[in-house]
């Protein structure tokens, strides 16, 4: 591993390259803050499947783009004359030896959960009128739940046991079911929602990262399906021509294919 100065040495080298590119290149030096974001988004999403591959060279990759887009914005922040590259870093450790009282400070702290707990209610000193100001409004919904609990949970709103939260997700479906009946589609959709916002709470109570658990399952379907897609390939087939049946014992296949 590199040492501290040869770690810098790196970061200074992507600086310098940064504001060779913003001053000679056509399309670096037309961007914009705006511009940037949804390759960032991408760029990010493209982080967490290599993290689920556990692809570690991708990783490294992938977290070298995400660093290009913070330089890439501190840049034209300083073009502005708004902020730099060290008012980034150094508003990032104010906050953490603000947030982190335990380790810079006198309190005492005796485990995570306390430490997350001081954290929301630090924010709360800061001048958020509300634990939940903090969850991004863009978050795919399903990310959104997860930090919402999570924040309502750092100020003691929260069931107690997993089986309180299992018995509001049987409850749930209750109600789901009966709307289902009557067929009234917005009602429908609504108690979905309560499941789908149960089950992520249930995941949350048995440790499990709802997004993590999808994905993988999406994973699964995939590679299974594809199987599917060649094995009627080599009987000269498309699948809209097999039965059920026929694409069902392929698909039985796929399932005993190694993980």
């Amino acid at each position: 591993m590199n040492n501290r100065q040869n770690q810098l040495a790196a970061f200074n080298r992507l600086l310098d390259i940064m504001d060779e590119l913003r001053e000679k290149c056509p399309w670096d030096k037309k961007q914009t803050l705006e511009s940037l974001r949804h390759l960032t988004i991408e760029e990010t999403y493209e982080l967490g499947d290599a993290i689920l591959d556990n692809d570690l060279p991708e990783i490294k990759k992938e977290l070298g783009d995400l660093l290009l887009h913070i330089v890439f914005y501190a840049k034209i922040g300083s073009e502005t004359h708004d902020f730099d590259i060290a008012d980034v870093a150094n508003s990032i450790c104010d906050k953490l030896i603000d947030r982190h009282p335990h380790i810079y400070g006198d309190v005492l702290v005796e485990d995570e959960e306390e430490v997350k707990r001081n954290w929301e209610k630090l924010k709360l000193k800061e001048g958020r009128k509300s634990v939940l100001e903090g969850v991004p409004k863009s978050l795919p919904a399903l990310v959104k739940a997860s930090r919402i609990q999570d924040k309502v949970k750092g100020v003691g709103f929260d069931w107690e046991e997993p089986e309180q939260v299992w018995e509001k997700v049987q409850e749930e479906l209750n109600e789901l079911q009966v709307e289902v009946k009557e067929g009234n589609q917005d009602k429908m959709e609504a108690e979905f929602g309560d499941v789908l916002f149960s089950m992520i709470n249930y995941a949350r109570f048995l440790k499990i990262n709802p997004e993590d658990a999808l994905e993988r399952t999406n994973k699964k379907f995939m590679k299974r399906f594809m199987y599917l897609e060649s094995k009627a390939g080599e009987l000269g087939k498309n699948l809209s021509d097999m039965t059920l049946a026929e694409m069902d014992v392929f698909w039985e296949e796929a399932k005993r294919l190694p993980k």
